[in-house]
């Protein structure tokens, strides 16, 4: 299924122009049918709630990257429009795009003339601010290759940290593109839990990523660490399909679902 998912157009569009396509760094496909499926039982039990009625759910990582390229999809549909390969820039929002800095690379888009303006004047270029052809975002795109070569050349000549001193308070969205390193150990990061520690029975203390969802009357944590192979068959079997002891004896013995428990 994984593999069959690779026909669509995911791959095509990560890639940069006149490269070969690419694929995402992580699972993305995997997470997203994932969060599809969560939310789809969910509406499922609801739906028993009020008619009676269970439903079956069929999730499928195909479906779900067709449904993930969104405005690519609606594009071709009802303009005929094909996506290019862009790399990280946007196809109608200029600029819209990781940039290389001195030490790194950052991302800053400018969706609007306000952020646009708000940009050119953080890096001292507001002769761009004059310029007609940039006066709209229309503009921008249609001169995207000239707007690029002076920004980028500017972004060149400062540090990431640089320019995320002159973007504070910014009205523009804009962020580093960091290593992991720099990921695990941000300070939004630890703040709120993203990275939390557990006792696992043959690992000792590990690390693992804390929950994405945050609530506002309890505070989330990981409760158990990754089970071992099999550890939790007996309480599949005994609890969920009603097996005798015996009968659950006999399969993990036979070593089916893996190391007997």
């Amino acid at each position: 299924m994984a593999v069959h998912t690779e026909h669509t157009e995911h791959t095509y569009q990560l890639s940069v122009p006149n490269g070969d396509p690419v694929k995402v760094g992580v699972a993305m496909t995997d997470l997203a049918t994932g969060l599809y499926a969560h939310g789809a039982v969910l509406a499922a039990l609801r739906h028993r709630d009020v008619t009676g009625q269970g439903q079956h759910v069929q999730c499928s990582l195909y479906h779900t990257q067709v449904s993930c390229m969104i405005h690519a999809v609606t594009q071709f549909l009802n303009g005929g429009v094909k996506p290019r390969r862009m790399g990280t820039a946007h196809t109608s929002i200029v600029p819209y795009q990781s940039f290389p800095t001195s030490d790194g690379h950052i991302v800053v888009g400018a969706g609007n003339n306000r952020q646009f303006a708000d940009l050119c004047s953080r890096l001292g270029l507001d002769q761009l601010i004059a310029d007609e052809r940039y006066s709209s975002n229309t503009g921008r795109v249609k001169h995207r290759t000239d707007l690029l070569d002076v920004l980028s050349e500017r972004f060149r000549q400062l540090s990431t940290d640089e320019c995320l001193a002159k973007f504070d308070g910014a009205t523009m969205p804009y962020g580093p593109i960091q290593g992991i390193e720099q990921v695990v150990n941000d300070p939004h990061t630890l703040h709120h839990g993203l990275v939390q520690e557990v006792e696992h029975p043959t690992a000792g203390t590990i690390r693992m990523q804390g929950p994405a969802v945050e609530y506002g009357s309890f505070q989330q944590s990981i409760t158990q660490p990754p089970p071992l192979l099999g550890q939790h068959g007996g309480d599949v079997l005994g609890d969920w399909l009603g097996m005798r002891h015996d009968v659950i004896e006999d399969v993990t013995a036979s070593g089916i679902m893996g190391t007997p428990v």
